[in-house]
């Protein structure tokens, strides 16, 4: 199979919250390795939705470290802030097939309710101002397929709940936003971070009422440090390093249960990432999550990158 033949088509979307760091790389490099695998294309997205919580700069810094790390995207970088007019006509769509609902219930009351929202005003046809948008949830799903894990299955009520599409501030829900990109991007396959499983099911459901095809997914295992805790930027994740990037790359593909090449000092990142690429297995990827300063890392790194990714 070539690239023109190839249906699959993967995707990393960061939000421009911060700067990538090494839990970032894992899920970058599966998503990217598991595309060429296939000889696929691999889209990148910029998620800068949110204003309120990027970070000045981010974005471009984020496609530069892609860039080191030698994950190079195909086609033309994808921005949502440049999406709006098809978030809106993806909403209007829903309002005008009454599968969506205005709602001024407080993220107080709800909490109250134990954190998932009753329907309270489902039928109460209230108007839209200063009021979220919830999606009529008439065909929950229960749980999905994923690629690495198998079955998953959702609790009830996340799967039942009708959750919100457009927020009270007037910014587009995330679970929107992405179904919307992924479909006009043409994704088939979600190869992504385990914290993100729980919204799977919110998405498909998404997907669904719209009457488009849902995508393959694959949960990958977290790089977690020393706490449990898994490395984010809400967690003061370090920004990857734009010295050598081989010693990040092994360390990720040795945590993501890949093949690595005995020789790699004397390998090019380009070098590396081909041979990860013909030796990519799924079957590999441990389902557990991975902390970074174990054992595990040693052979890779130092002690000084060993404390720059996991302090």
């Amino acid at each position: 199979m070539n690239s023109s033949t190839s249906s699959c088509v993967g995707r990393f979307a960061p939000s421009p919250s911060g700067d990538l760091h090494f839990g970032s790389l894992i899920a970058a490099l599966g998503s990217y390795l598991s595309a060429r695998a296939q000889q696929g294309r691999w889209l990148v997205r910029i998620e800068d939705i949110d204003p309120p919580r990027e970070v000045a700069g981010a974005a471009t810094r984020i496609l530069k470290q892609l860039e080191h790390y030698g994950l190079q995207w195909d086609g033309d970088v994808l921005w949502q802030s440049q999406r709006h007019d098809a978030y809106r006509e993806a909403l209007s769509w829903l309002q005008q097939h009454r599968q969506s609902y205005f709602c001024t219930c407080t993220r107080s009351r709800i909490q109250q309710l134990g954190g998932f929202y009753d329907g309270h005003c489902r039928e109460l046809h209230l108007p839209a101002e200063n009021a979220a948008l919830r999606l009529r949830q008439h065909a929950p799903v229960y749980g999905f397929d994923d690629r690495l894990r198998g079955h998953l299955a959702a609790e009830r009520s996340l799967a039942e709940e009708d959750f919100i599409i457009h927020r009270r501030d007037g910014l587009f829900a995330y679970n929107l936003a992405v179904v919307v990109d992924d479909h006009f991007q043409g994704v088939t396959e979600i190869v992504r971070g385990a914290d993100l499983i729980e919204p799977t099911v919110r998405q498909i459901a998404l997907y669904q009422q719209y009457g488009w095809p849902v995508p393959a997914y694959l949960h990958l295992p977290l790089a977690i440090n020393d706490d449990g805790n898994k490395l984010s930027k809400q967690n003061h994740a370090p920004a990857l390093p734009d010295g050598d990037a081989r010693p990040l790359l092994i360390c990720a593909l040795h945590l993501l249960g890949q093949s690595v090449l005995k020789s790699w000092q004397d390998a090019t990142v380009e070098q590396l990432l081909d041979n990860a690429v013909a030796q990519w297995s799924i079957q590999l990827i441990p389902q557990q999550n991975a902390r970074i300063t174990d054992e595990a890392t040693s052979p890779f790194l130092n002690g000084s990158q060993q404390a720059m990714i996991s302090r």
